[in-house]
């Protein structure tokens, strides 16, 4: 799932706690997908509603690294999916306030 769009308030600043920023997110699960792609029934896939649920409920949740949020990210969504093998998350901050010109900051975890 690429560009999922959050407003949140992470950060170390108490500011970002108030003031929040536009967040995006990327995310990558691996998981064995032959018996959806034999059934086709919603059942026996991942579902990408609920991982975009996770994601937006895990990013409201405010962490002061971004490092954090994407490592709760990744460990819920192998708890709520036995069937996942990998997960790979990016979470980016739009316009951060480090005192320059930088369009974004991002980490990338995988789990």
């Amino acid at each position: 799932m690429n560009n999922i769009r959050v407003y949140a308030f992470h950060g170390c600043m108490e500011e970002e706690g108030r003031i929040g920023s536009d967040y995006i997110v990327h995310l990558e699960v691996e998981a064995d997908m032959k018996k959806a792609s034999v059934s086709d029934t919603l059942v026996d896939a991942i579902d990408y509603v609920s991982l975009n649920e996770i994601v937006k409920e895990e990013m409201f949740i405010r962490s002061s690294l971004l490092e954090h949020v994407g490592q709760r990210i990744i460990d819920r969504i192998l708890r709520q999916f036995p069937d996942v093998i990998a997960v790979e998350v990016s979470v980016a901050k739009q316009n951060p306030p480090i005192g320059g010109d930088v369009g974004e900051v991002c980490v990338c975890l995988k789990g």
